[in-house]
């Protein structure tokens, strides 16, 4: 905004006043005259001014009426407002500053004193309106780095699930049908007692996107270990078991080297090493046991038996949701988190229809 770009807006119901003001501040802005405050609102409202100059003792509504009107309007809020009065009182500043006015001009009026005021705070307008687009300008930046960041390490997360599933007999629809039932499992503890204070949507979103990286570690295992069609023998298991602790160790290198504290990386590694553990301290690697074990590994081993349960293998056929269902049920308080059971026998209807949405080909 230039200074003779700028339109001030005088409200006075003196026309004298009017007459004097518009003399005064025309040659250097755009000036409009309201006779009233009723008037100076519709001026204001309908093309905003720059800068107003209002006066105090007015009928009908004075001008600290005018004043709030004004700041409760959002179009009208931020526009600086000098207050004209003939009252010489301590008081009445300090009563109209208090509302917010930026300056007082008293009556009989001195021209230069206006003048000066009056370019004063254009200019302060000027920087203010400078310095918000500024900051407007670099949070817009910052959200479009920030995103990009994101987009980086999604793109990265992706290409570590595809390097997972060419390795192993999993589909992707494996990946998305375990990430929807994580999501859904997530989303129903949030509403129960133990878990709504940590379960916020953010954690719920990280923990969703974490879920796919779960057998991120099999890329470590042999191919004729990874890749047999038949039961493994026992020293076998033990290699196969430690795609876990392989997998957690690949994601938290990948949370280092990103530099940051990346909760979704850290969320991918807990359900990493963690979804193979049992509720009564029978799993693997570490035997943990009941609430010990990370609740993102939690809500993993639920999505990812049923999805095994219903998925045909070379060593095995596909069970139906009936089931499944009942082995799930069977594993409550032994092999899963009970209350995670219930949620599951809360939705069991949506993950059949996610079972069956999303088979596989």
């Amino acid at each position: 905004m230039r200074e003779t770009n700028a339109s001030i807006l005088v409200v006075d119901d003196t026309p004298a006043n009017l007459s004097l003001l518009n003399q005064l501040l025309r040659t250097h802005y755009r000036v409009r005259l309201a006779n009233s405050g009723a008037r100076g609102l519709e001026l204001a409202v309908s093309a905003p001014p720059d800068l107003i100059l209002l006066d105090i003792m007015m009928p009908d509504m004075d001008g600290y009426e005018v004043f709030r009107r004004l700041k409760a309007a959002p179009e009208t809020a931020g526009i600086p407002i000098i207050f004209l009065t003939a009252k010489v009182g301590a008081e009445d500043e300090e009563y109209g500053l208090a509302l917010g006015a930026v300056d007082f001009i008293h009556k009989p009026i001195a021209p230069s004193v206006v003048l000066a005021r009056v370019r004063i705070h254009l200019q302060i307008k000027t920087w203010q309106t400078f310095l918000e687009d500024k900051s407007a300008w670099l949070q817009g930046e910052v959200e479009r780095r920030v995103n990009e960041v994101l987009h980086l390490q999604e793109a990265s997360i992706r290409v570590m699930v595809s390097l997972a599933e060419f390795r192993d007999e999993c589909t992707g629809n494996h990946i998305r049908r375990t990430q929807d039932y994580v999501r859904l499992l997530a989303e129903y503890l949030s509403t129960q007692d133990r878990d709504r204070e940590t379960l916020n949507p953010e954690k719920i979103d990280q923990i969703a996107k974490a879920a796919p990286l779960h057998d991120i570690g099999k890329i470590a295992i042999p191919d004729h270990i990874l890749l047999k069609a038949g039961k493994h023998t026992p020293e076998e298991f033990e290699i196969m078991k430690t795609h876990s602790v392989k997998g957690e160790s690949m994601l938290l290198r990948s949370q280092r080297e990103l530099g940051d504290e990346n909760q979704m990386l850290l969320y991918a590694a807990q359900i990493a090493r963690g979804h193979h553990e049992r509720w009564d301290g029978n799993g693997y690697p570490d035997q943990l046991s009941g609430e010990a074990i990370p609740l993102p590994a939690r809500l993993m081993a639920v999505a990812d038996v049923y999805d095994a349960l219903r998925s045909r293998r070379p060593y095995k056929p596909a069970f139906n949701h009936s089931e499944a269902v009942g082995i799930l049920i069977e594993g409550r308080g032994k092999h899963f988190d009970p209350l995670l059971i219930d949620a599951f026998i809360a939705l069991e209807g949506s993950f059949s229809e996610i079972a069956i949405k999303l088979a596989d080909e």
